[in-house]
C-alpha cells in the first residue's frame, strides 16, 4: 500500500512538472521582450516586405519532458511483474517514458512562424523568422529592430 501511494505521488509530481514547464517556451513573438531586452537601445531600420513564407518553429528540448516522462514510465513499469521481470519493466518503462516525454515537450512547444524578407531603405535585404502572431503582406512598410546581440524582429 505504501509503495503504491509513493508511486502515485511520484507520477503526479512528474506530470505536474511537465505541464508547468512545457508550457513555457521562449517566445518568438515580435511583441514579447525578455527582461534583458527591456530598457536597452535597439537599432531600427525601415523597409518594405518583399515576401512572407509560413514556417514551423521547432519546440524546446529542455530535458524536462525527458526526465518527467522517464520518471512516469519507470513508475508505471515498476507496477508490472516481480523480481527480474519487474526490474526490466521498470527500465523499459523509464526508457519509453523518456522518449515519449521528450516528443511531447517538443510537440507542445512547437509554433507556427513567418519568414519575412525585407528590403531595407539602405538597399540591404534581410530575412527574419519570428512567431506568426501578426500578419504581414508583400509591400507592407515595416521596421526591423535589432538588439545588440543580433536578435531581430519585424514590426509595423
Amino acid at each position: 500500500m505504501k509503495r503504491r501511494l509513493y508511486s502515485v505521488v511520484l507520477m503526479l509530481a512528474a506530470l505536474s512538472m511537465v505541464s508547468l514547464l512545457s508550457g513555457c517556451p521562449a517566445s518568438m513573438s515580435a511583441t514579447d521582450y525578455t527582461r534583458n531586452q527591456a530598457r536597452t537601445a535597439q537599432n531600427v531600420e525601415h523597409g518594405i516586405v518583399q515576401s512572407v513564407r509560413e514556417v514551423r518553429i521547432e519546440g524546446t528540448r529542455s530535458g524536462v519532458g525527458t526526465i518527467a516522462g522517464g520518471a512516469v514510465g519507470g513508475v508505471l513499469g515498476s507496477q508490472v511483474g516481480r523480481g527480474a521481470g519487474r526490474t526490466l519493466a521498470t527500465i523499459g518503462g523509464g526508457l519509453a517514458g523518456a522518449a515519449a516525454g521528450s516528443a511531447i515537450e517538443e510537440g507542445t512547444t512547437r509554433q507556427p512562424g513567418l519568414e519575412i524578407t525585407v528590403r531595407l531603405d539602405s538597399g540591404r535585404t534581410v530575412s527574419i523568422t519570428q512567431a506568426a502572431d501578426a500578419a504581414f503582406s508583400t509591400g507592407d512598410r515595416v521596421r526591423v529592430m535589432t538588439d545588440r546581440y543580433g536578435t531581430a524582429r519585424v514590426v509595423r
